[in-house]
């Protein structure tokens, strides 16, 4: 009986194992520097467990690239007043977050978003996600 409960226990280490790992954003993202975007929005990815912005904007030397933003899921945007349409591929918007470690993926943790057109903006009033 000790076997298979020792069995059991193991297996459901393993498994559960992913779910810790998943939210380790230090092991992607460098949390103590930060970086800002401005350019165009290619693509709004609004799921779970996280949602998702595309943007075309220069890198630091002036080369356009395309940006995985990597933002809170979509329930909790949801609560925070964010839905599917809140952003469309051609808007405008300037992001801060921290960035990816390994810069070549072109990858931010999103911290700020602002679209200057109309004053959207997500995270200037306090709004998170971990």
């Amino acid at each position: 009986m000790r076997s298979k409960l020792r069995a059991l226990l193991a297996g459901s280490l393993l498994v559960a194992a992913p779910v810790f790992a998943h939210h380790s954003f230090t092991a992607t993202y460098d949390e103590n520097a930060t970086v800002k975007i401005e350019g165009e929005l290619v693509q709004f990815m609004f799921r779970n467990p996280h949602a998702f912005v595309h943007v075309m904007a220069p890198d630091e030397n002036g080369v356009m690239q395309r940006w995985g933003v990597e933002w809170g899921g979509a329930g909790a945007l949801a609560g925070q007043g964010v839905t599917r349409d809140s952003l469309k591929p051609g808007d405008h918007v300037v992001i801060t977050g921290n960035p990816g470690r390994n810069a070549i993926d072109h990858r931010i943790r999103m911290r700020t978003l602002l679209r200057p057109s109309d004053g959207f903006g997500w995270g200037q009033a306090g709004e998170t996600f971990d």
